[in-house]
């Protein structure tokens, strides 16, 4: 639904009243989608922190590989932090407001923890690169001071890209009542109920979703081109299965997060029903965050391991 213009628009003032219209009317479905969303948001938070405690607290697993992986969880935890809760109280409260400030700190987290764990998954995918490209050289490359200037780099770089972002909607004309097709702000959302011009707004958009999206996925691509004509060089079976296995859950979890995100934002472009595309969004802002300790921690028998000393303490 576009936002009413019965009166003229304001530049996105405290008079703007902003609409969450969540994924259904119906009371019985939203009952359902109470449930299930609480279950799902428990689940990822108690899964992502078992992934950092574990890591934290086991010796052996202080490696550049799961001290990436613990910030992964950590962004995880942010990522869905910034959506579903405000969704699940909103259907608590039966109340779909959310004020222009609220909403452009959720996306500004939104995007700060969605491109944060973009970042991080490239900068992981290099560090299996390096481990099974150049595994005598792996302990001199992947050093604590490069690991940490990696992080930093994700880290600034998220910022940037989550700052554009809020700059974007601070700058956007909405009229006093806008109803958002969506569980939570999301900025394509938003362009499209601006009361004002935005063709420039979402050429921006795109051309940032190009740079910020397309380089970690090109060097994931890249990564995972040297590391599949690596181990095709292994002659052993054996040894083609360990190669491929210490990989595999980041490629599992890389696979889940970009084919998801990517396939919602095209299906926003082309499609005209935009309540299916605030249900698709499920998947990536939700779904994935939970699944991901499972992933990693599944056939990880380090991983498993700590847990078991975790659980004793």
């Amino acid at each position: 639904m576009r936002c009413l213009c019965s009166v003229d628009p304001h530049n996105g003032t405290g008079s703007v009243e902003f609409l969450l219209l969540g994924l259904s009317d119906d009371p019985q479905v939203q009952f359902v989608i109470f449930c299930l969303f609480l279950s799902m948001y428990l689940v990822t938070i108690t899964g992502n922190l078992l992934i950092i405690l574990a890591i934290t607290s086991d010796p052996h697993l202080h490696t550049p590989m799961y001290f990436f992986l613990s910030i992964l969880s950590t962004a995880d935890i942010g990522f869905t932090s910034t959506t579903v809760p405000k969704m699940i109280w909103n259907i608590h409260t039966r109340s779909r407001a959310i004020s222009h400030a609220d909403c452009l700190v959720q996306l500004t987290f939104f995007y700060l923890f969605g491109c944060l764990d973009s970042a991080i998954l490239a900068v992981m995918a290099y560090d299996r690169f390096v481990a099974i490209c150049h595994p005598l050289h792996y302990p001199i490359i992947m050093n604590p001071h490069l690991c940490s200037l990696l992080l930093l780099a994700s880290v600034c770089i998220s910022l940037m890209e989550s700052q554009v972002h809020c700059l974007m909607m601070s700058q956007l004309t909405f009229c006093t009542r806008v109803e958002i097709p969506h569980f939570f702000c999301d900025l394509p959302q938003l362009l499209s109920l601006s009361c004002g011009d935005t063709s420039m707004d979402n050429m921006l958009m795109y051309i940032l979703a190009t740079i910020f999206g397309g380089v970690p996925v090109s060097g994931m691509l890249y990564s995972y081109f040297r590391i599949v004509s690596s181990v095709l060089r292994i002659s052993s079976t054996g040894g083609r299965y360990k190669a491929f296995s210490t990989c595999g859950s980041h490629l599992t979890v890389v696979c889940l997060f970009y084919g998801t995100a990517f396939a919602v934002y095209l299906s926003s472009a082309v499609s005209h029903s935009p309540r299916k595309v605030a249900v698709s969004s499920v998947v990536y802002t939700t779904i994935v965050p939970m699944l991901n300790p499972f992933i990693y921690s599944l056939r990880n028998k380090d991983i498993n391991r700590a847990f078991q000393k975790l659980l004793r303490l």
